[in-house]
């Protein structure tokens, strides 16, 4: 029965115009903002999948400039923890670039609040947390 009356709907002319749309309207773009300066908003991926390099490397780690394009490449493997990420962040883009102002990234477990305490701990920076609220 229930085939039918679909059948019967989608062939009725009066149904089809009637019928009011089930998918909630797009929202607005929101757009990423235009940086200011150069290696202000960086951006980080990993390529992994791929055939290993000689020295053992299977993926790259790359950083990416927002505003000038500028890409940094790091051989790495698919098995780096946080602190190997960190380093390569700091030896290869902090290094030359100094400290982003924004960092985009997926949700990878390399890229979350681990990689930032492995980070500050490289840089000798003592991250000192204050309470939500305090009088």
């Amino acid at each position: 029965m229930q085939g039918s009356i679909i059948s019967y709907i989608k062939s009725c002319e009066i149904c089809q115009r009637n019928m009011a749309p089930t998918p909630k309207p797009a929202g607005l773009l929101q757009p990423l903002e235009i940086p200011g300066r150069n290696w202000e908003v960086v951006s980080m991926d990993f390529s992994s999948g791929l055939t290993p390099f000689a020295n053992g490397y299977d993926a790259i780690f790359v950083c990416m400039d927002k505003l000038s394009k500028m890409i940094h490449f790091m051989p790495t493997t698919t098995h780096i923890i946080v602190e190997g990420t960190a380093r390569l962040f700091r030896d290869h883009v902090y290094k030359l670039n100094g400290l982003p102002r924004v960092i985009l990234s997926d949700r990878d477990a390399r890229f979350t609040s681990r990689f930032w305490d492995a980070l500050h701990g490289l840089l000798g920076i003592r991250l000192a947390m204050s309470t939500a609220f305090h009088p």
